[in-house]
């Protein structure tokens, strides 16, 4: 009898295997000048809430192809950077962890998750932008982060 892999098993297997970086070390990188390729994997209407700038939006769905030439979803940025430093980013740190395991398998080999994700980007008071690029005030994006749960999310007690 196999045992049941959940989401967050998947993600503490990788924890140790994926470089992870927290949000002032990629802003220290920032500042010293390294040429990132931030990549949101988020779900686009998250993206289009809240983002990083110069952040680019490759769902964690499609990576995969995103990440090769020859599909209507490639990003030709990314396809080029298998030699780049590549910050993966999601809500909480996880998703990204599974995305960067994900493009090191494809043959990109510096990447790193953010640890913490985008909540411990606005937790460190880092801004935030909109899909207009306006810079979102502290409070909405504090808003944003705030679980939202139902109980049959919650599941069985």
């Amino acid at each position: 009898m196999s045992t049941r892999a959940s989401y967050r098993s998947l993600v503490e297997a990788l924890s140790g295997q994926v470089e992870e970086v927290f949000p002032w070390d990629l802003m220290d990188e920032r500042e010293q000048g390294m040429a990132h390729l931030l990549l949101d994997v988020r779900c686009p209407h998250e993206y289009d809430r809240a983002r990083i700038q110069g952040s680019i939006n490759v769902p964690r769905g499609i990576l995969e192809i995103a990440a090769d030439y020859g599909y209507e979803e490639t990003e030709p940025e990314l396809v080029t950077a298998r030699e780049r430093r590549v910050i993966l980013i999601c809500r909480s740190g996880n998703r990204s962890i599974l995305a960067a395991h994900t493009l090191s398998q494809m043959g990109y080999v510096n990447v790193a998750s953010l640890r913490t994700g985008l909540r411990g980007w606005n937790d460190y008071e880092l801004p935030l932008f909109d899909k207009d690029n306006r810079q979102l005030p502290l409070e909405i994006a504090d808003d944003l982060f705030e679980p939202r749960l139902t109980a049959a999310q919650l599941g069985p007690v």
